[in-house]
C-alpha cells in the first residue's frame, strides 16, 4: 500500500484525465439505458413476488421514480462524473428511506458511479472529497437505519440464532463489512484506473519527448556531417590547389627563358594534383561509411599527422617559400585524431600564407610541453588583414582545435611584419607512453 500511495502521489501532480471521446460517450448512453431497463424489470419481478425487505413500499410511481433516478444518470457517467455520482447516491439513499423495493441493480449503479468518479473525475482532489462524502453519508444512513429498526426487533425474529455473538451485533457487523467491501472496492478500482491512465499518458509524453530528442539529435548529426564534409573538402582541396596555382604561375613566367625550371614547376603541379586526388579518395571512403561518429574523419586515417609536416613543407618550398621546421621537447605518442588535427592546422596556415600573405618565409615550430602540445606557424608576409576570424579555413581550424579542448590564437606577429597562428592542445597521457625524446630539427631554408 505504501508503494501504491507513492505512485498515486507521483501521478496526481499536474495531470488531468482527458475528456472521453464520442465513442465512449455513446457507449455510456447505451449502458445507462440497458441498466435502467433491467432495473425496471427487476422492480417488476420484485413486486410480482411481493417480497419487500425494507417494509411497506411507496406508490408504484415513486418506486419507478427512485429506480430510474438511481440508474438512468449512468448515461452521462463519464461526461459529468461528479454530478452523476451525487444524483445516483442521493436517489439511492432516498429510495431506501422511502422503502423502495428495488435495491440490487441500484446498488450496482451506485458502485459504478463511485468508480467512474474516481477514474474519470477531471479534478481528482475534488473527486476524492465527493467520493469520501458519499461513502460517509452511506454509513451515516446505515447507522440511522439500524437505530430506527432496533426498537422494533424481538427475540422471536432470532429464534434460530445459535452463534457466540449477539444476533443484533452480528447483523450490524455483517452490514458494515459488506458495505466496507462494496464502497472500498469502488473507491480502490477507481483510483487504480486513474493512476493507470496517468501512467499511460506520461509514457506517451515521454515517448514523444524521446522522439523529438532523437529527431533533434539526427538534425545535429546531419549538420555535423555537413560541417565535417565542408572541413575535409577545404583541407583537401584548398592547400593543393593553392600550391598548384602558384607553381603554374611560376611555370608560365619562366617557360620561355628557363624551360628546365618551368618543367620542375609543372612536375610539382602534377604531384600536388595526385596528392589531392589521393586525399579526395580517402575522404570519399570515409563518407561512404555507415553512420561514422563525430570524430570518424579524424580518427580513421593514419596516413596524415604531425609526422608528415616535413613533407607538407616540401610542397610549400616548391611553391616558392623559404621554410623551416623546428621540433622541441620530448615527443609523446599522440592520438591519431589529435595528430591529424595538428597537421591540418599547419596545412591551413601554410595555405593562407601562399594565397594571401605575399610572404617569403614560413616558420613552423612544434613544441612538446609537459602536458601540452603547441604549434606555432608564422610568416613574414605583408598581405592585407584578411586572415582574421572570418575565413572558412580559420573557422575550420577553430572547430578542429575546439574538438580537442584546445585553444587557437591568430593575428599579426609582434615585433615585425607577418602573421602568426598558434594552437595549443592538452596531451592525453592515457593514450600511450612517451616516445624517445627527439632532438630539435631545423630544415634548411630553400626557394624555387
Amino acid at each position: 500500500m505504501e508503494g501504491w500511495a507513492v505512485d498515486k502521489q507521483s501521478a496526481v501532480e499536474g495531470w488531468q484525465r482527458p475528456r472521453p471521446d464520442a465513442r465512449r460517450l455513446r457507449i455510456d448512453v447505451g449502458i445507462g439505458l440497458v441498466v435502467t431497463a433491467m432495473t425496471l424489470l427487476s422492480l417488476t419481478l420484485t413486486r410480482s413476488v411481493g417480497f419487500y425487505a425494507f417494509g411497506h413500499p411507496p406508490t408504484l410511481f415513486e418506486q419507478v421514480l427512485w429506480a430510474v433516478l438511481a440508474t438512468l444518470p449512468l448515461c452521462l457517467r463519464r461526461r459529468w462524473p461528479d454530478a452523476v455520482a451525487v444524483v445516483v447516491s442521493a436517489a439511492f439513499i432516498v429510495g431506501q428511506v422511502r422503502h423502495a423495493p428495488e435495491q440490487q441493480l441500484t446498488s450496482g449503479a451506485l458502485f459504478a458511479a463511485i468508480y467512474t468518479l474516481g477514474a474519470w473525475g477531471r479534478d481528482h482532489r475534488r473527486a476524492s472529497w465527493i467520493r469520501g462524502g458519499i461513502i460517509a453519508a452511506m454509513f451515516v444512513w446505515l447507522g440511522i437505519s439500524y437505530l430506527i429498526a432496533l426498537p422494533g426487533l424481538s427475540a422471536a425474529e432470532f429464534a434460530d440464532a445459535d452463534g457466540p455473538v449477539s444476533p443484533i451485533l452480528a447483523s450490524a457487523i455483517n452490514g458494515v463489512l459488506v458495505n466496507v467491501l462494496i464502497f472500498g472496492f469502488a473507491y480502490f478500482f477507481g483510483e487504480l484506473s486513474w493512476i493507470a491512465e496517468s501512467r499511460r499518458q506520461q509514457v506517451e509524453a515521454q515517448g514523444a519527448q524521446l522522439l523529438a530528442a532523437k529527431e533533434e539529435e539526427s538534425a545535429r548529426t546531419v549538420l555535423h556531417e555537413r560541417l565535417r564534409i565542408a572541413r575535409e573538402l577545404h583541407d583537401v582541396v584548398a592547400h593543393h590547389v593553392s600550391v598548384m596555382g602558384v607553381q603554374a604561375s611560376a611555370a608560365r613566367r619562366v617557360l620561355d627563358r628557363n624551360p628546365a625550371q618551368a618543367k620542375q614547376a609543372l612536375t610539382a603541379v602534377e604531384q600536388s594534383a595526385r596528392t589531392a586526388v589521393d586525399e579526395l579518395h580517402r575522404m570519399l571512403g570515409l563518407l561512404r561509411q555507415g553512420d561514422p561518429g563525430p570524430e570518424a574523419a579524424d580518427a580513421a586515417p593514419a596516413a596524415f599527422g604531425l609526422h608528415r609536416v616535413a613533407e607538407l613543407l616540401d610542397t610549400v618550398r616548391h611553391a616558392g617559400l623559404e621554410t623551416s621546421l623546428g621540433v622541441f621537447g620530448d615527443a609523446v605518442e599522440l592520438p591519431e585524431s589529435l595528430s591529424l588535427t595538428g597537421y591540418r592546422v599547419v596545412q591551413e596556415a601554410a595555405t593562407n600564407t601562399l594565397k594571401h600573405a605575399g610572404a617569403t618565409k614560413l616558420d613552423v615550430r612544434i613544441r612538446y610541453h609537459a602536458d601540452e602540445l603547441e604549434l606555432d606557424v608564422a610568416d613574414d608576409g605583408r598581405g592585407p588583414a584578411r586572415r582574421g576570424a572570418g575565413g572558412l579555413g580559420l573557422i575550420g581550424m577553430r572547430e578542429r582545435v575546439a574538438a580537442h579542448s584546445g585553444s587557437l590564437e591568430t593575428g599579426p606577429r609582434t615585433g615585425g611584419p607577418g602573421f602568426r597562428v598558434r594552437a595549443r592542445f592538452p596531451i592525453p597521457r592515457q593514450g600511450g607512453q612517451a616516445g624517445s625524446p627527439p632532438k630539435p630539427v631545423s630544415l634548411p631554408s630553400a626557394s624555387v
